[in-house]
């Protein structure tokens, strides 16, 4: 490998700032033995408000000797991927080098960051993060980010691992050597990466420090925009993945000694973050699938997985998704920035719930390592608040997708012929009386989707037969028009649906009577001041 430099190191910090934008984002990973089917599970909530939710087919590209691929800064803000790699439209994305492409690659979905693979290399990421407010914190904000000459970040070693990994074991490593020869630069980065047989965790902290640890084939992950892993079994590289200076570095630099009599823990030494708005997601995962436990909702840490109490379905990893913390002392749509109708989909809240108002995109890659190639990469996406929105599913083994799918900017205008926009009107018409639009959501959607999970398994069932028949490519045809005629349905269907609900709630009211507030609701703007005459209106 070999680099090019052509930029100021300046620049490259200033990327990789503008990168550390999106920083809000939660995470699953489900072994295989902890859902209905056998499947394993990777999901993302990918919730920033600068993120592209585009999608486009990245195809296979020919490798071989002297074929090279660009390494590129920040290249998912708002390039297009529309005609890649014959046009390779980057946006305000910098090439800062290029590397060998030694063998031929693997066709895999991109959107803000890759999604999934045609062998069923699916992964998430959620973005970490630490507070430069102690000694050891400042040390870490100066090793990190002061000089620091790399040129890889998330969206880059994603794409490159889609590109060229069978397993999740294999993408965790081609990952990892891309850090270590060329350099993470950028906030550090937790990820859920799957393949039907394993689940791995891998974290990235800077420079060319990274691990990952195989979660057990019963178990249940969850991150929530903070670092996870504290313990490496240096004697374990089955279950165990790690750069060579993992440990080194932090005692070179001394961020951690073995004379402390501390155990070594990468994620509190390398990013160390606790706050409810990180960890109250957490406990909530951890909650919903493993009542028993009974965990504490305001501790520092939790483990670094839990054993459900019962096999997850699709259906239940999108209600957890979907959860705002119905039914505790933290229920977003109970505190008063809800209102009177119980809208947890404000900007400014108490707490910082999984369903999120901002979401970009969302998605639950479901993978079953029975299932031939063509049928195994599936993945269920939605846009918006996951509470609000339908999902559809897809193929990383599909030829095309609808064009609603590779439509829009949120900077733009809105786009009745964008699936984000569309999903969004409807989510924020909903917003008008929460507590009577998401019945009315969940009755036009729920029955819907019920009926989509069991045609889905027909459809896997039906393509498993022609692959073993020999017919491989009327498998891939039957799963792509499929995939393709459903989006398109839903995407007219919840136009409609949305067209609908405006016209119901229309001024607040509903079906043009009255909504009235609740007493309670009454009695706080009865008692509320004015706004203070000096104080500027919120912009």
């Amino acid at each position: 490998m070999r680099k090019k430099f052509g930029f100021l190191l300046a620049v490259v910090l200033i990327i990789s700032l503008c990168a550390q934008s999106a920083m809000a984002c939660t995470i699953f990973g489900i072994g295989k033995d902890a859902t209905e089917d056998g499947s394993t599970m990777v999901t993302h909530t990918c919730d920033s408000t600068g993120d592209d939710f585009r999608m486009w087919i990245i195809p296979e590209m020919k490798g071989g000797e002297g074929v090279t691929r660009d390494i590129v800064m920040n290249g998912n803000t708002w390039g297009d991927w529309s005609n890649f790699p014959e046009e390779k439209n980057y946006g305000s994305g910098l090439v800062m080098g290029e590397m060998p492409q030694p063998e031929d690659t693997y066709q895999y979905l991109h959107t803000n960051y890759s999604i999934m693979n045609e062998y069923g290399v699916a992964m998430g990421e959620s973005t970490c993060w630490f507070i430069p407010n102690d000694e050891h914190t400042k040390k870490l904000n100066d090793l990190f980010f002061t000089n620091n000459t790399g040129i890889i970040d998330c969206y880059q070693a994603q794409h490159i691992a889609m590109e060229r990994a069978k397993t999740a074991r294999e993408a965790v490593q081609i990952m990892g050597d891309l850090v270590e020869e060329y350099g993470w630069n950028t906030s550090a980065e937790c990820m859920n990466i799957c393949d039907g047989n394993e689940v791995w965790i891998a974290e990235f902290y800077g420079l060319d420090l990274w691990c990952a640890v195989k979660i057990p084939d019963n178990a249940f992950f969850v991150a929530a925009n903070r670092c996870r892993i504290n313990e490496i079994d240096f004697d374990d590289p089955e279950n165990y993945m790690w750069s060579p200076n993992l440990k080194q570095f932090a005692i070179d630099n001394g961020l951690w000694s073995e004379d402390s009599g501390e155990p070594f823990e990468p994620a509190n030494i390398y990013c160390p973050y606790s706050a409810p708005y990180c960890n109250r997601r957490e406990w909530r995962a951890f909650d919903l699938v493993a009542p028993s436990l009974e965990l504490d909702p305001n501790e520092d840490r939790y483990p670094l997985y839990v054993i459900p109490e019962k096999k997850l379905s699709v259906e239940d990893v999108r209600k957890l998704n979907s959860d705002y913390y119905q039914g505790t002392e933290y229920d977003a749509s109970l505190k008063p920035e809800a209102g009177p109708f119980g809208n947890p989909l404000v900007e400014y809240t108490h707490e910082r719930t999984i369903n999120m108002y901002r979401a970009t995109y969302h998605f639950i890659a479901t993978v079953n390592a029975n299932l031939p190639k063509e049928v195994r990469p599936l993945v269920y996406i939605g846009w918006g608040a996951p509470d609000s929105s339908y999902m559809i599913p897809l193929w990383a083994s599909m030829t095309k997708l609808p064009s609603q799918l590779c439509t829009g900017s949120r900077y733009g205008k809105f786009d009745r012929d964008s699936s984000w926009w569309v999903s969004t009107y409807v989510q924020q018409t909903a917003t008008q009386n929460y507590n009577s639009a998401i019945e009315e959501i969940y009755a036009a959607r729920d029955p819907k989707m019920a009926e989509q999970y069991k045609t889905v398994a027909d459809i896997q069932a039906a393509a498993t037969a022609l692959v073993e028949a020999g017919n491989s490519d009327a498998a891939i045809e039957l799963i792509t028009n499929y995939a393709y005629d459903n989006a398109i349905d839903w995407h007219n269907y919840w136009l409609e649906f949305g067209d609908e609900l405006y016209g119901t709630y229309m001024f607040n009211r509903i079906d043009m009577n009255e909504a009235e507030y609740p007493q309670w609701w009454a009695d706080i703007l009865a008692n509320a001041p004015d706004r203070p005459a000096e104080e500027e209106p919120a912009k």
